[in-house]
């Protein structure tokens, strides 16, 4: 009987010690003073500057990036999706006032090559930089057999901080606040199943089609990364009292904007009041995806919402935009039974 090997079986141990070792110049250029260990102990050791917070809290979220792999396996383009992974985690978090403190990853495969896994690191280090968190630790899991040649999957884990008192979790939303929206990049990271199914599938596009209303090509189009809004709350909060924020993710404005606000009130949302992205509109008019599911999948243009004071409305969306966010007015909140209606 042949002689087997743990290589021969699929996994190869030495090539995971070349992917740490192309990794680390990445990952330590993300790290804050307060992280105490290298890069390949079991466990990562953060240290909490108390003096910072009277009253300190953590905050945790993890999340994903969904089909959205597909396209990244579909143009062979990796080092964009781990911007994606830190955005999904740390707008997340960003929604309860918290300060992203770290990072952890898990990557999984099934053959292992180095290279490509470190463009996939390179995004995620970019991403946690953008954030100013530190990537502290993560997972390569190499299992022959559980994904297709070249493709792979990712999680991540946030942990942030906020103090007690300065938590943001829609208590002080009232009748009259604003609904202020940040601009998306584009899709971000969601309804992804459902592009891929039009421009596939419906209409038998692929990645490489050229596409003159959005002056590009519809892989790269899709591939544009999620745009991360930690700078966004930087920007305002310490300048005005911020009622509320929700991440606009799956569900899209409908499905996420109720989450945060009280019974008794209702989140009026001001049709046409932002710019709608071209590729939101391709994926409705190619798909004839009717008006509800597009509102129920996709975010429209509007990444990212902040419910402030209706005083505060225009300084608001001035200061975004000297940090390079475009954000609308794009609502107000009054009293009634509904979470969300649109005029």
């Amino acid at each position: 009987m042949e002689e087997l090997t743990y290589k021969k079986a699929g996994v190869d141990i030495d090539e995971g010690d070349r992917f740490i070792s192309l990794i680390s110049p990445l990952v330590k250029k993300t790290f804050r003073p307060e992280v105490m260990t290298e890069i390949g102990s079991f466990g990562a050791l953060f240290k909490l500057d108390i003096k910072k917070y009277k009253e300190p809290v953590l905050v945790s979220g993890t999340d994903g990036v969904g089909t959205k792999l597909k396209i990244a396996f579909m143009m062979d383009r990796h080092d964009t999706v781990g911007i994606d992974l830190v955005a999904m985690c740390v707008n997340d978090i960003l929604t309860l006032g918290a300060e992203p403190l770290f990072f952890l990853d898990y990557f999984a495969t099934g053959k292992l090559k180095s290279e490509k896994a470190k463009d996939v690191v390179k995004g995620i280090a970019e991403g946690c930089k953008e954030s100013g968190c530190a990537l502290i630790g993560g997972e390569t899991a190499e299992m022959p057999g559980f994904y297709r040649e070249g493709e792979y999957d990712l999680a991540g884990f946030a942990v942030g901080v906020v103090d007690r008192d300065k938590i943001v979790d829609g208590s002080k939303i009232k009748e009259g606040d604003a609904i202020i929206g940040l601009a998306s990049s584009g899709l971000h990271s969601n309804g992804y199943s459902l592009a891929r199914k039009v421009f596939f599938d419906a209409v038998k596009f692929d990645v490489d089609t050229h596409m003159p209303e959005l002056g590009t090509t519809i892989g790269e189009e899709l591939l544009k990364p999620t745009k991360i809004y930690v700078k966004a709350f930087d920007a305002l909060k310490d300048k005005m009292d911020i009622h509320g924020m929700a991440h606009i993710t799956g569900g899209g404005i409908v499905g996420n904007v109720p989450r945060i606000i009280g019974d008794g009130l209702t989140a009026v949302i001001k049709e046409n009041s932002w710019p709608v992205p071209p590729i939101f509109n391709i994926i409705k008019k190619l798909g004839n995806v009717p008006d509800e599911d597009m509102k129920k999948t996709f975010n429209l243009g509007i990444g990212y919402v902040i419910v402030l004071p209706k005083e505060n409305s225009d300084l608001s969306i001035s200061a975004l935009k000297q940090y390079g966010f475009d954000a609308y007015n794009i609502g107000f909140i009054e009293k009634g039974g509904e979470k969300i209606r649109y005029v």
